[in-house]
């Protein structure tokens, strides 16, 4: 059984009514009994909680997704859905069962986005968004209005989609969603047709719609401000499986190994010694070190894993080692690659314009700790 890593102290911050309305144990789906796209995953979803799944391209999670819409039939594993269970297979734990559970899509109550919003050109707004609510349903034209009205865009509800921005195509969509009620919403790389800066500003209402209407959502993307902003957890995953669970913050600050690090934002792995309590690093400086495992901090030699927005520079006389070789100016702040003796490279963030120039030679010293420290030879350092 896979074993998940949670931010600890997760489970004190986490809202005590939230309970688990979506549980997946053991899940496994791939293109064959040999391949697997997803291997011995479990996660678990609070009532009214955003899920944010993040990781690269092909690691699995537009897979897990149509799993849990019953768009693909898993392999082995277990999906449940508030007290229904939606998907068993014939072997649980090990055991034959001599009675699996597959619900058909349309009987799982699952709303779900798609990466390219799949709207309906040549019907309303109003058209596309009461498109998958049953004909049956006395308040169609109701619920229409509400999710409309929910989503802010009930005065384009006579509007075709190409009469429409890509942010109001959006809505349209998470609209559609809305209006049939699920009892979970997918949102699969929802953002990804919008451009840089109406991305930023439709996410961030798309969240403050999504919490007003207490909907249960899980989200995949594979980038990391999007699942920071949108998530109430994140869960990350790579090659099928999830490598970390817990808030944005508690990934951010402590990751469980030196991939997860890297991949939700820009890391330095500097080498060090450990005493179990502090480590030095970068040519004679000490700080403070923890396992984000949760164990004893690792002794003797280490791999400390430091921001770089965690780290400052200074001019130095006479010049140092350190050698300043490229700038980048990233709008909220300016990045810093410097040559150093050991590592070779390391980068700094500037929370503005920065006046060191290629070539310059500057000190390089990190800000208080504690920070994340790996034995040096823990194997999670090779992955």
């Amino acid at each position: 059984m896979e074993h998940i890593q949670e931010d600890p102290g997760q489970r004190e911050r986490e809202p005590a009514d939230k309970g688990t309305y979506l549980a997946v144990h053991g899940l496994r789906a791939g293109y064959s009994p040999d391949v697997a796209v997803i291997d011995d995953l479990s996660l678990h979803v609070g009532n009214g909680e955003i899920l944010a799944l993040l990781g690269p391209s092909g690691c699995g999670k537009t897979t897990f997704l149509r799993c849990l819409a019953g768009l693909e039939v898993p392999s082995a594993g277990q999906i449940v859905l508030g007290d229904r269970p939606l998907y068993e297979s014939d072997v649980q734990e090990g055991h034959a069962r001599s009675n699996p559970i597959n619900v058909p899509p349309g009987d799982r109550r699952i709303g779900m986005v798609f990466q390219d919003w799949a709207l309906f050109p040549h019907m309303t707004v109003a058209a596309n968004v009461g498109f998958g609510v049953s004909r049956s349903a006395r308040d169609k034209s109701e619920r229409v209005s509400e999710a409309l009205d929910l989503v802010g865009i009930a005065e384009l509800a006579d509007r075709l989609p190409e009469d429409l921005s890509g942010g109001q195509q959006q809505r349209t969509a998470v609209a559609r969603s809305i209006a049939q009620k699920p009892d979970l919403l997918l949102l699969d790389e929802p953002f990804s047709n919008l451009d840089a800066s109406l991305r930023s500003s439709v996410r961030s209402e798309i969240r403050g719609l999504l919490r007003d209407a207490g909907m249960t959502t899980v989200l995949v993307t594979h980038d990391q401000g999007e699942a920071f902003v949108l998530g109430d957890r994140v869960a990350v995953m790579k090659d099928g499986r999830i490598r970390q669970i817990g808030t944005a913050r508690g990934i951010y600050q402590r990751p469980v190994d030196p991939w997860v690090a890297g991949f939700v934002g820009e890391v330095n792995l500097l080498p060090g010694t450990s005493n179990g309590a502090e480590a030095r690093v970068l040519a004679g400086h000490n700080v403070e070190v923890f396992d984000p495992k949760g164990g004893p901090a690792p002794v003797g030699d280490v791999v400390v894993v430091i921001r770089p927005e965690q780290l400052t520079v200074a001019r130095v006389s006479p010049p140092g080692a350190n050698r300043v070789v490229r700038k980048e100016f990233r709008g909220l702040g300016t990045l810093l690659y410097i040559q150093t003796a050991n590592p070779k490279l390391v980068k700094v963030l500037y929370s503005g314009p920065s006046e060191d120039e290629p070539e310059t030679h500057v000190g390089v010293r990190p800000k208080d700790g504690p920070f994340p420290a790996f034995a040096a030879d823990d194997p999670s350092l090779e992955v």
